[in-house]
């Protein structure tokens, strides 16, 4: 079975990443979950605290569309991180593929690690 991911890069602005990640840990990411969306990773990178990333799986391209338009449109959203989360980020880059649900699980069991 393979599903959609959404691998997000973000290049943030200088000494902006720790504040960063503490926005996306105590209100972006329950908000996803919250929204049903599945967070398989994100964090900074292993280089660079001002280096981030964002992994999303999907079903389909379909439904990683209508689950973006209803988060992104959400008063939770827009009136939650949103302007905070945006401020930071100087550069955004998005790559879509599919993946298989081992891949996946295997990415989401080293983030975990990393984070312990």
């Amino acid at each position: 079975m393979t599903r959609i991911v959404e691998i997000l890069m973000y290049t943030l602005k200088p000494g902006s990443g720790l504040d960063f990640h503490r926005i996306m840990r105590e209100v972006s990411v329950p908000l996803h979950l919250k929204a049903g969306m599945d967070v398989v990773s994100y964090g900074g990178s292993l280089h660079d605290d001002d280096s981030y990333h964002l992994i999303r799986s999907y079903e389909s391209e379909n439904h990683r569309q209508a689950s973006q338009d209803l988060f992104y449109s959400s008063t939770d959203w827009k009136q939650g991180p949103r302007a905070d989360i945006i401020s930071r980020i100087e550069v955004s880059t998005t790559t879509v593929m599919t993946l298989t649900q081992e891949a996946i699980d295997a990415i989401r069991a080293s983030h975990k690690s990393i984070q312990s």
